[in-house]
């Protein structure tokens, strides 16, 4: 077996980003939501740096395969997480809601989170 060269970060290929004609592409902006995901993702770079340690020692497929499933689970709640984020990001931009609005539609978007969370 040969070693793999290290990758490079920066070396990646720019994001390929779908946008609808005339629209701008969105980011997101609250500082919070992102440091959240950037968080959930790093926790999750480390969940795939065990598994391959636990490959690399030899450790029993069933036990790997567990932490695969985590490591899924956990991609996929980061994931809805920043759907909601940039959904929320969105309507209160197109709304413009006052600040009790922006308190229901809060509340909406976390019931809306839960129920997404559960059908995965």
């Amino acid at each position: 077996m040969h070693a793999e060269a290290p990758r490079s970060r920066k070396a990646a290929a720019p994001p390929v980003t779908a946008v609808a004609e005339g629209c701008a592409p969105t980011v997101l902006t609250d500082s919070d939501s992102r440091t959240e995901i950037l968080n959930r993702l790093r926790r999750a770079e480390g969940q795939l740096r065990g598994i391959q340690r636990m490959i690399e020692d030899g450790e029993p497929c069933l036990k790997i395969g567990q932490q695969f499933s985590a490591v899924r689970k956990a991609l996929d709640s980061t994931y809805l997480r920043m759907t909601v984020c940039f959904m929320a990001q969105e309507l209160e931009a197109k709304l413009a809601p006052d600040e009790e609005q922006k308190a229901d539609l809060s509340a909406m978007m976390k019931d809306m989170e839960t129920l997404l969370a559960r059908m995965g």
